[in-house]
């Protein structure tokens, strides 16, 4: 197996959006492009994603915007900027997909899935003479040349061009397994953590009834970071958008607080609960003074007991009682990656020539809310657009 069996202009491994973008990119430049999936079928986790609503980006100005991904380089900053919520929405209506802004900003095609967009956009990806092979799992490289186990045989790839687009270590059954890192130069990646996770939580019996129950009205606070998202009590801890967006916090250890009536103050909670209840029970006096819903009852009976004789402050600042995080595999994503550091502003390799790194695979993470399809599109345009200059400048015969 020393001399490579194909030998594209470019090779994309990894067939979710940030692959995809890069693809099309390169095809668009002139270069004959391979893509390279390892599942049966490409972009699983988008198709995923795209069941509950395809959340294509966040319409919002681009400092708040940015200001979601957290600290960042200023060269990766601009590479979001530059492919940002306009611009996402733009490639989508080019797909021929209408599209509507909910009332948080957040932007989805009118079918909401995900299948009609990816339908045209692997039939236009087709039009440009774009391969896709399935199947094809990388397993590292052999010199200049990546070795892919296919349902043929061994085979190496040597292109003029590579870039690697195999998502991060969640959803590990969608083909997101993290499994790549091992194959990557030493220091280059920084351990996996997962975020946009839910929490653990080992609930009472008392707690069996609520179970599945939305809660609403809440804020969340992990040190700075504020969450006015909903959340749902699950079987084994707390899901959903409000969880996920603090979860980075609590993952570096930051304590988490719920503010079960965030447009009062302790002032007026107070006064409201020191009115006389009478004969009716706790349950109604809290629903009728401090306008607490069962669901955020049930917060605070599973986080407050005992209660204190001034429950005023514990409504506005109680204390969530969690085991941390959950697991990896069962995270929307995930932190860490190729670190930042170890790539040029082109999102090249430094000490690989020729190979480039995008999507989720990078050391970034941002809330769920569009943001992490936004930058998966981002970093796969900026980096095929790059991979194509560089390999159409130089002579035809010329490998990595």
């Amino acid at each position: 197996m020393s001399e490579p069996q194909d030998n594209p202009d470019a090779l994309v491994v990894g067939a979710g959006p940030a692959g995809l973008m890069a693809a099309e990119v390169m095809a668009e430049a002139g270069l004959r492009v391979l893509v390279a999936e390892g599942m049966p079928s490409p972009a699983r986790k988008l198709l995923m994603a795209g069941k509950s609503g395809l959340n294509l980006t966040k319409a919002e100005p681009m400092a708040r915007f940015l200001e979601a991904y957290g600290p960042l380089p200023e060269w990766f900053r601009e590479i979001l900027a530059a492919f940002g919520p306009d611009e996402v929405m733009d490639w989508a209506r080019g797909l021929g997909q209408p599209l509507f802004t909910g009332s948080t900003g957040r932007v989805f095609p009118k079918a909401m899935k995900a299948s009609p967009l990816l339908r045209v956009w692997l039939a236009r990806l087709d039009a440009h003479g774009v391969v896709l092979r399935r199947r094809w799992r990388w397993s590292g490289w052999e010199g200049n040349a990546s070795r892919f186990d296919t349902p043929e045989g061994p085979r190496l790839v040597e292109p003029k061009v590579t870039v690697l687009a195999m998502g991060g270590a969640s959803w590990r059954r969608l083909g997101s397994d993290g499994a790549w890192a091992g194959a990557m130069p030493e220091g280059t990646v920084a351990p996996f953590a997962p975020a946009n996770a839910g929490l653990r939580v080992t609930w009472s019996r008392h707690m069996t009834s609520h179970i599945g129950r939305p809660v609403k009205g809440c804020a969340l606070t992990a040190g700075h970071v504020v969450s006015r998202g909903e959340f749902v009590i699950s079987e084994r801890g707390l899901e959903g958008g409000g969880i996920y967006a603090v979860s980075r916090s609590v993952r570096e250890g930051t304590p988490l607080f719920l503010d079960l009536a965030p447009d009062r103050d302790v002032a007026e909670l107070r006064k409201a609960l020191s009115r006389p209840r009478g004969k009716a029970s706790l349950a109604n006096h809290l629903r009728r003074s401090a306008g607490l819903d069962p669901a955020r009852q049930a917060m605070l009976n599973a986080f407050g007991r005992p209660f204190p004789d001034d429950l005023a402050p514990l409504i506005k600042a109680l204390p969530v009682r969690h085991e941390g995080l959950r697991p990896l595999d069962e995270a929307i994503s995930t932190a860490g990656g190729v670190r930042l550091e170890a790539l040029d502003a082109n999102l090249m390799m430094r000490g690989r020539e020729d190979v480039y790194t995008v999507g989720e695979m990078l050391d970034w993470e941002a809330p769920t809310g569009g943001y992490l399809l936004s930058a998966c599109l981002a970093t796969g345009r900026h980096a095929g657009r790059a991979a194509a200059l560089r390999a159409t400048s130089r002579p035809s015969d010329q490998r990595g």
